[in-house]
């Protein structure tokens, strides 16, 4: 399998927000304003592609060989969960500016499902554990793609009128829907 191939396939063709519907909880609440979308982009990219590469570790070599596969989600979950505070322990420690920078993102991202989605993916597809932390990467990156995008097209539709009926969240809704068939444009781009 083309790795290149991959990663643009997570980015622009099986994306987790715009086609597989996961992560949309902090994609409409963090999307207001570009730095703040920027700034989850870039705090998801980093903590989904290290979910990844312990999801494959915990699966391989725990689950696999005590036969007790069927507690993938679990384990899965309680990982993400995990990570994620040990990551949040060890940026305030050894990297305040950076904790300060992610600040409420990191929290954020134990919830997001787009996380537990690429985890679960590479499990059912038998990726590898360099196509497991690519595909994240991938994954990752188009979540980013698409929420700085959002944000950039929130931002221009809050600077003009709109009608009251849509202001707000109904706009928002129907800006995210444009942007899911825009990206439905990508499908059948690359075959894996």
């Amino acid at each position: 399998m083309n790795l290149i191939l991959l990663v643009l396939a997570g980015i622009f063709v099986n994306n987790y927000v715009m086609s597989q519907f996961l992560g949309i909880c902090p994609f409409l609440g963090v999307s207001k304003k570009v730095d703040t979308a920027a700034g989850m982009g870039m705090a998801v990219i980093f903590v989904m592609a290290l979910a990844a590469a312990a999801a494959w570790l915990v699966y391989n070599l725990i689950l696999v060989p005590l036969n007790i596969t069927f507690l993938y989600n679990i384990a899965f979950i309680l990982l993400i969960a995990s990570l994620v505070q040990f990551v949040e322990m060890f940026l305030k420690k050894s990297a305040p500016a950076l904790y300060q920078a992610l600040g409420v993102f990191l929290p954020l991202i134990t919830t997001n499902c787009a996380v537990l989605g690429v985890a679960v993916t590479n499990m059912q597809k038998g990726y590898n554990f360099i196509e497991s932390v690519l595909n994240a990467v991938g994954g990752a990156a188009g979540f980013a793609l698409a929420i700085i995008l959002f944000a950039g097209i929130r931002e221009r539709i809050a600077d003009n009128e709109t009608p009251k009926a849509f202001d707000g969240f109904p706009m928002a809704l129907i800006t995210a829907g444009l942007m899911s068939i825009a990206f439905l444009g990508f499908s059948g781009l690359i075959k894996l």
